[in-house]
């Protein structure tokens, strides 16, 4: 009796030095027990006392993982709630401080839920969106074994797996199945990820005119018109989402959006180049248009802000691609339109095959981007979206897929996007300048000319009495082949680190890196 009285004097001593309560007070007793291994009736004593100590931490323990509740009067519990963050800002914040922070674990854990803690705040934050969401989180019967105490055979440990088995499929299902998931993926894919492709070209057609104009003086509400009337005639109004797009006009192009933009690892080895992320002299809504797209709760868990905005990126890069190529190809059609005139030995002929060369750039760059980068990587993620099991998962894999296509599509290798930038620009300078470079190099007779002369009508002058279309397209080709010819030699190098640009000089330069270089 003397040696419990002794064990009791100094649990209450320590307990009341320390100021402890909660689960200090549980710890503090837990290992005096284990301290007195050697006394039998000392250590039944000392663990009878925690488990009554521990009936009401329990019990706040129980409320948390089968029903999300957090029932802590006194600020006792290893859980702590900020009630400040709300779900509607998912859609906002970049950083989804909601998800990540509304609950957060505490210091103070007891020693006996130490290694399950991060399995118990999990528990309770699946419980608390199924029950935002209106569903039942009521525990089947067979799982809801009271937790009041812990003890040597673990059972607590049992239940709070089954709670959280129970938590985490019925969130996934729901997101899979009530909210349709993979649905508006499939969706935002078509839309942001260029996947339907009736409706970009409609779009671009309709409205090409405001979007030529500058960034501050482009409607957004007639872009959206039009964006609505590309929608509901195309092959898109099939689409039970496509509702949700909306569209919006940066401010900046996406070179300068990069490198403001606080999670696109902007190159770190390259952070002594200054201009690398250079903003181009003059913008216009081809190159700030973007989409959006309206997420409403709990879909935004996945589809955050941060992740909507990942997809902008690649969207607003793939777009321009698609510019630039619609630009080459009426340029190309302006050639074919002087085909039956003899362009052989001119400039006409050599600026057709510059043409020819830039376009096969171009197109090159955008089967990359699409077949070898997003189509792989999506199909990969929609695999294991199938078999995920928690809505972390999901966001995991939702997120790697992500995070792989922005790099793979170059926009986190400011060198190599800088040079397909320069690229681009000399490809939309050429087509622009294509009208007046064809235009000056041919000199039609009047129709009023002799009949025996209306063959020489469609004979070319030679381009030598132009010596500024000769020296115009000398330059433009010139100027592509040093640029290819860089670009070409920065993928040799990089490629070793990075394996999937093997991929972008074999359809870009039409040729495969060997293990030492191109």
């Amino acid at each position: 009796m003397l040696r419990s009285m002794q064990a009791l004097s100094t649990v209450i001593q320590k307990a009341s030095a320390n100021n402890f309560s909660g689960s200090a007070v549980l710890n503090l007793l837990q290992s005096q027990a284990k301290a007195m291994a050697g006394d039998n009736a000392v250590r039944l004593l000392l663990e009878k006392m925690t488990q009554c100590a521990s009936r009401a931490y329990m019990s706040i323990l129980e409320r948390w993982v089968y029903e999300g509740v957090i029932d802590d009067p006194y600020g006792e519990f290893f859980i702590a709630e900020d009630k400040s963050l709300q779900k509607e800002s998912l859609t906002k914040d970049y950083d989804a401080k909601y998800w990540r922070q509304r609950y957060s674990l505490k210091d103070g854990i007891p020693s006996f839920l130490a290694n399950t803690a991060e399995t118990i705040l999990t528990t309770g934050k699946y419980l608390n969106v199924l029950r935002e969401c209106g569903h039942n989180v009521q525990v089947p019967p067979s799982e809801n074994s009271k937790l009041m105490s812990f003890g040597s055979n673990h059972h607590y440990l049992e239940c709070i797996k089954a709670a959280y088995n129970f938590a985490s499929g019925e969130l996934v299902n729901l997101i899979k199945e009530k909210y349709d998931l993979t649905g508006k993926l499939r969706s935002i894919k078509h839309y942001l990820l260029l996947d339907q492709g009736d409706f970009l070209v409609h779009f671009m057609d309709i409205a090409r005119d405001e979007l030529a104009k500058k960034p501050d003086e482009v409607s957004v509400e007639k872009l959206q018109s039009l964006l609505d009337l590309a929608l509901r005639t195309t092959a898109a109004s099939v689409d039970p989402y496509h509702e949700g797009l909306t569209c919006i006009v940066e401010r900046s192009s996406l070179l300068k959006r990069l490198g403001t933009f606080n999670v696109t690892e902007v190159s770190q080895r390259d952070s002594s180049n200054n201009d690398i992320l250079e903003e181009p002299v003059s913008i216009t809504g081809l190159e700030t248009f973007s989409l959006s797209y309206k997420v409403h709760w709990p879909l935004s868990i996945v589809l955050s802000r941060k992740a909507l905005t990942n997809y902008q990126l690649i969207f607003r890069f793939l777009f321009h691609c698609k510019h630039v190529d619609r630009q080459l190809c009426g340029a190309w059609q302006t050639h074919q339109g002087v085909r039956a005139l003899n362009t052989r030995g001119t400039a006409i002929s050599r600026s057709s095959l510059l043409c020819r060369s830039m376009l096969k750039f171009i197109n090159s760059l955008l089967h990359y981007l699409t077949f070898e980068v997003i189509e792989p990587n999506w199909h990969m993620m929609y695999t294991r979206l199938q078999s995920a099991n928690s809505i972390d998962e999901v966001i995991q894999h939702h997120d790697l897929f992500l995070n792989k296509c922005l790099r793979e599509c170059l926009l986190l290798l400011p060198e190599l996007l800088k040079k397909v930038e320069r690229l681009k620009s000399m490809c939309l300078q050429y087509a622009a300048a294509t009208q007046w470079l064809i235009s000056s190099s041919i000199v039609l007779h009047s129709p009023d000319e002799p009949k025996a002369d209306s063959i020489k009508t469609k004979q070319l002058k030679s381009t030598t009495r132009n010596a500024a279309v000769t020296d115009s397209i000398l330059k433009f080709e010139k100027d592509f082949d040093s640029e290819l010819q860089s670009l070409g030699s920065i993928l040799s190098s990089s490629s070793q680190a990075e394996p999937y640009l093997t991929h972008l000089a074999k359809w870009i330069l039409g040729v495969k890196l060997e293990h030492n270089g191109l």
